[in-house]
């Protein structure tokens, strides 16, 4: 027996009509790459929208089409989600920090037809054009006025929108429809696609608009830092146009002082992004002396937060949400804001504790942890294992790569994410490491993040990274790099003292290397595996 409900598609342009009638007030400020800032409201980007949904037609977009994007946070990419998305296209965001390699692979796996570039990409599709896609159409985002040196022969997407009509007649699109398409980074051998449909984005953003509600509110201010290449801004431009919240887009500059300055401008209240990000910004409230203007709640996903970045923020008068989640989630899994019971019963340690993990489940994402043989373990805090996760925002394959999808997906179809963790009796995840960044000596295992997030607190020490190296006896042990807080060095005495307060002395690193920075991938996280490469050859001192 079936309920007698209508049935109605769950649509991406949907979100941006809704917003545009019913928040007219909200606002997406934009630091463009002109060199000014943009301002306008909901309403009038869903007119622009319509006219970029005519524009794309006439370009000849087809439905199932993909059309690329290479550009910064800022409101033609906003439009770019919307437009494309809306008439039935896929909309392909790409990371621009790929290497040459990797841009060129994805562009001819994705079978890309159209590249929307900002103006600052120019000069890099100019070098690496001869390997793109031969007949591919470039788009330059900006006006007339402003197309760069090197244009020539690329559109100008002002002047391609402006003699169209702001009306257009969307389609109504089955809900499965593919919408967006979004491709690994930080892997071994090439990236693969995560292609997201109409109705897992609606409901993605459904789920972080009920799970992050507190900094997702009508008349609340969000600075996406997280860029819109990096998984859909972890969803933002869908949530914030559902709730009423202002997007501010902070364009190229993402160093602590721009950021500072354009929060401070613009009131944000929220502000979302990987840990890299906000030690800059850390180190400019720290020498202002002040937090900017209105900031009260961040959200930190990417990569594990040190406890002391925690710590510092709350200590400030911002709340944290340390979240998880992956590109194969659409991202967002878990969500680390602490119940009112926890607030009114537990010490700020506990609470920091606490925050130190990865959070909890959100709604329609679940989680369970196997052993080497597939069983599953007790969610106890105690046992650890593979984690894997399945829900409707999570990918059931990945796209034209049936060999990845055979090696990601268990016999019941639930997705294997790489990462070895624990869950507590009352749901908080625990990420021990990256399944292959996990240090095995003498046939115990040693978490790399477990010792990173102690060496960072100590004040010589600007970032680091633990990575396994080769031992003719335990097989691998640990060593620190270290890129050090001004001219100081952190001693291994030091070091040791620390650790031994949180872990067994056969888990200290054996030795400390000092480097100028940490290698990156290309969403800011650290590369381990280029750290392995670094140190391939690396000789252990005898202990």
């Amino acid at each position: 027996m079936h309920g007698q409900m209508m049935h109605r598609p769950l649509s991406i342009i949907e979100v941006l009509r809704f917003a545009s009638e019913i928040h007219r007030t909200a606002e997406i400020v934009s630091v463009r790459t002109e060199g000014d800032v943009h301002r306008y409201t909901y309403t009038d980007a869903f007119a622009r929208v319509g006219q970029l949904g005519h524009a794309l037609k006439a370009l000849g977009i087809s439905q199932g089409d993909r059309v690329a994007t290479l550009a910064w946070n800022g409101y033609r990419h906003f439009e770019l989600y919307y437009a494309i998305s809306g008439i039935g296209g896929v909309c392909h965001t790409i990371n621009p920090r790929l290497s040459v390699e990797q841009l060129t692979y994805i562009t001819h796996h994705a079978e890309d037809r159209v590249l929307f570039l900002d103006t600052t990409f120019v000069p890099l599709i100019n070098a690496v054009k001869d390997k793109l896609p031969s007949d591919m159409i470039y788009v330059v985002m900006t006006d007339a006025a402003h197309m760069p040196d090197g244009s020539d022969g690329m559109l100008c997407y002002e002047d391609l929108i402006d003699q169209h009509d702001t009306i257009y007649p969307w389609p109504e699109l089955p809900e499965e429809t593919a919408a967006s398409l979004c491709y690994t980074s930080g892997t071994t051998g090439n990236p693969k696609g995560a292609i997201y449909s109409h109705r897992s984005t609606v409901l993605h953003a459904y789920t972080i608009a009920i799970s992050l509600g507190s900094s997702l509110t009508e008349g609340a201010r969000v600075l996406p830092v997280v860029p819109l290449f990096h998984v859909n801004a972890w969803g933002l431009p869908y949530t914030a146009p559902l709730t009423g919240a202002s997007l501010i887009f902070p364009g190229p500059a993402l160093d602590g002082k721009s950021l500072f300055d354009l929060m401070d401008r613009e009131k944000v209240t929220s502000a979302w992004g990987v840990p890299t990000v906000w030690q800059g910004l850390q180190g400019e409230i720290n020498a202002r002396g002040t937090n900017p203007q209105g900031f009260s709640s961040v959200v930190i996903g990417g990569s594990a937060a040190p406890r002391v970045m925690i710590e510092t923020f709350e200590r400030a008068g911002v709340s944290v949400c340390h979240a998880w989640g992956m590109t194969e989630m659409s991202p967002v899994g878990t969500q680390g804001i602490m119940p009112k019971s926890y607030r009114d019963t537990k010490s700020d340690q506990e609470l920091l504790d606490l925050q130190s993990l990865q959070g909890r489940r959100v709604f329609g994402v679940e989680l369970k942890i196997v052993d080497e043989a597939g069983h599953c373990l007790p969610h106890d805090g105690e046992a650890a294992g593979e984690l894997f996760v399945r829900g409707n925002t999570v990918i059931s394959g990945y796209f034209n790569n049936q060999a990845a999808t055979d090696a990601a997906l268990d016999a019941e179809g639930w997705f294997g994410t790489g990462d070895v963790a624990s869950i507590t009796p009352d749901g908080f995840l625990i990420i021990q490491d990256r399944a292959k960044d996990l240090i095995k000596s003498g046939g115990e295992w040693i978490s790399s993040i477990d010792l990173e997030n102690v060496v960072i607190a100590h004040p010589d020490v600007a970032s680091c990274a633990v990575i396994a190296i080769a031992h003719p006896k335990w097989d691998e042990r640990p060593l620190l790099v270290v890129v050090p807080k001004g001219d100081a060095r952190v001693s291994k005495a030091e070091v040791d003292e620390m650790l031994l307060k949180h872990v067994a002395k056969w888990q200290l690193p054996d030795a400390i290397e000092f480097v100028d920075e940490l290698p990156l991938t290309a969403t800011g996280k650290v590369s381990k595996l280029t750290l392995r490469q670094r140190f391939a050859d690396y000789k252990l001192p005898d202990m």
